[in-house]
């Protein structure tokens, strides 16, 4: 109650304003934020959201899989759909790679700060010997573009294969060759889809991540360009981690960029990460 006295004294509101009203208020004061800070050209598009991990086999693969909970539960908090576009295990615990198709408004204005490298520092569960580890893991974040961008992509710069399923969703997907595995030849990129029961189906679905990643590569391209002409050449290559998750020898998550913290990592694991994403939107802007 001690709050609400103040919100109005600060807000100079009467006694006869509610609860509810001041959290209206409070929601229409930070959807007035948000539309300020997610006003850039793809923000609220829907995006793709994949995770590798780095080197260091099992621990890396294990933190993968670590960051994967914690975005969908950020997401589910957050309302936003989500379909798993391709999920590869790992050989021992944890995943190879994850790729997930985000919708809902502003996605792609949330979760492009999340592009980047992510760092968690503890105590191995895979050590016998209960020794520290760094493991790596990164995440890419892209817009999907409107379907009627103009991408010129030739047949013959496409390698098609195509396998068994596996991974998440089961039996009813890995009866037949209906994943499907599409590489750019002059670009080296390379997107997968298993998520659907039908091969053809799987195809539409990798070309559009395809598309959509050749699309954002040449918007880079003519981002590099500007700045190299602006004199500005500085990037963020896969070796400057964006954020460090630390629980051991003490208990910190801190965003490299705009300096925010939190003492409270399995919060944050949780997806508790909406302050981080804010800090980095204020400092962008």
């Amino acid at each position: 109650m001690e709050q609400i006295g103040l919100l109005r004294e600060l807000l100079n509101i009467g006694e006869e304003v509610t609860l509810k009203e001041i959290e209206t208020l409070e929601k229409e004061v930070d959807d007035l934020e948000i539309s300020t800070l997610l006003n850039g050209e793809y923000d609220f598009s829907n995006c793709y959201l994949e995770i590798h991990p780095g080197a260091g086999g099992t621990e890396s693969c294990d933190w993968a899989n670590m960051l994967f909970r914690m975005y969908q539960r950020f997401l589910e908090k957050n309302n936003f759909q989500i379909k798993v576009i391709d999920y590869q295990d790992g050989d021992e615990a944890g995943i190879k790679s994850v790729t997930i198709q985000v919708s809902g408004a502003y996605a792609y204005g949330y979760l492009k700060v999340e592009n980047g490298v992510h760092r968690l520092v503890r105590i191995s569960p895979f050590d016998s010997n209960k020794r520290r580890h760094t493991s790596f893991a990164s995440v890419t974040v892209t817009p999907v573009f409107d379907t009627n961008v103009n991408v010129e992509i030739k047949d013959e710069d496409l390698k098609i294969d195509v396998y068994h399923s596996s991974g998440a969703g089961g039996q009813s997907v890995n009866t037949s060759n209906s994943a499907v595995r599409i590489t750019h030849l002059p670009t080296k990129t390379v997107v997968t889809c298993q998520t659907e029961r039908s091969q053809l189906r799987n195809k539409e679905i990798a070309m559009e991540l395809l598309k959509s990643k050749l699309y954002q590569k040449e918007l880079a391209e003519q981002e590099k360009k500007k700045k190299e002409i602006n004199g500005d050449v500085s990037s963020i290559d896969f070796g400057s981690q964006i954020r460090s998750y630390i629980l051991e020898p003490y208990k910190l998550v801190k965003d490299h960029r705009s300096k925010y913290e939190s003492t409270d990592p399995v919060k944050v694991l949780d997806g508790d990460i909406m302050p981080f994403i804010k800090s980095v939107l204020k400092l962008k802007q």
